[in-house]
């Protein structure tokens, strides 16, 4: 958590810094990304602004770039990471890029995950498993070792998903010209500290379920 922390301030410090340096080519991240979306033979892909800040995201559901006002309206190198990143997003969609295709259809299992591993806590707030017949301990630690399973690898997944995207971006900001050499390594730079937080989640993800299934061990070894 404390990592995450520490991340997450880097990764705003990035964008503040490099939000201060004007792009060469004057374009809004609105424009970069209808540029890269236009050069990538996609058509059905709407850009609009979203509330917030770094809320920027590709909706596969409704094939939209959503950029934050920052970014949709920012003319500097970090608007342009973004714009370009997110864009890198619609453009694995249209190629069928196959770990976003896994990324996606894990969606609804994650989601039940969720709800099923939130009942599990409920329940352990309220003493169910005094009542070992309702709820035994170790049944309690199978459901949540498996829901915490499916959160592992869904941040695993997540990971060549994000990097993918950073280096379309990346590629393509340079062969259309839209950087300079400095801008290339600012937004290159604020894409690293953005993909940190994805390790993050990830190593979280997957220490959390090794914690749980050596609570599970260890209760049986008890027994």
């Amino acid at each position: 958590m404390v990592i995450g922390m520490i991340v997450s301030s880097r990764l705003k410090s990035k964008f503040q810094q490099y939000s201060q340096i004007q792009l060469t080519k004057n374009l809004t991240g609105a424009e970069i990304a209808r540029l890269m979306l236009v050069d990538s033979g996609i058509q059905d892909v709407k850009v609009i602004c979203v509330d917030g800040q770094l809320t920027d995201h590709y909706n596969p559901m409704d094939k939209t770039v959503n950029l934050s006002q920052e970014v949709y309206h920012g003319r500097n190198a970090a608007a342009t990471a973004v714009a370009a990143h997110e864009c890198g997003h619609a453009v694995q969609h249209a190629t069928a890029y196959s770990f976003l295709q896994l990324r996606s259809a894990m969606v609804p299992v994650q989601n039940v995950s969720g709800k099923v591993i939130n009942f599990v806590m409920m329940a352990m707030m309220f003493g169910a498993f005094t009542a070992s017949s309702f709820l035994p301990i170790n049944t309690a630690l199978l459901i949540i070792i498996v829901c915490y399973a499916v959160f592992a690898l869904f941040a695993l997944i997540t990971l060549p998903v994000e990097f993918d995207a950073s280096k379309r971006a990346l590629a393509w900001v340079d062969a259309r010209g839209i950087v300079t050499r400095q801008e290339h390594d600012m937004a290159k730079d604020a894409l690293k500290w953005a993909a940190m937080t994805y390790v993050v989640a990830a190593v979280g993800a997957v220490t959390t379920l090794l914690y749980y299934v050596m609570m599970f061990l260890g209760a049986n070894r008890d027994d």
